[in-house]
């Protein structure tokens, strides 16, 4: 396990701490928990929007099939 020193805006800190109190009360470590979760959440997050980009810029270069390359769905349909 690491520490982390970190700063962060006050009303955040203030909110977050309120919120892991009512969720996870206040005893030791509800707060370590909760920064964990937070964290794991921003990351799955943001690996998903990088995969969604990549996933979409594959879709906009087309795919290779055979001699025929389609660049939208339509095409297949308009033939």
């Amino acid at each position: 396990m690491k520490t982390v020193t970190i700063s962060i805006d006050d009303a955040v800190e203030e909110r977050f701490r309120k919120e892991v109190a009512e969720h996870l009360g206040s005893g030791k470590g509800s707060l370590g928990r909760a920064v964990t979760e937070a964290l794991r959440l921003w990351i799955e997050k943001v690996s998903q929007a990088g995969l969604s980009q990549e996933l979409g810029e594959l879709m906009e270069s087309g795919y290779e099939m055979g001699r025929l390359k389609y660049r939208a769905r339509a095409e297949l349909y308009d033939r």
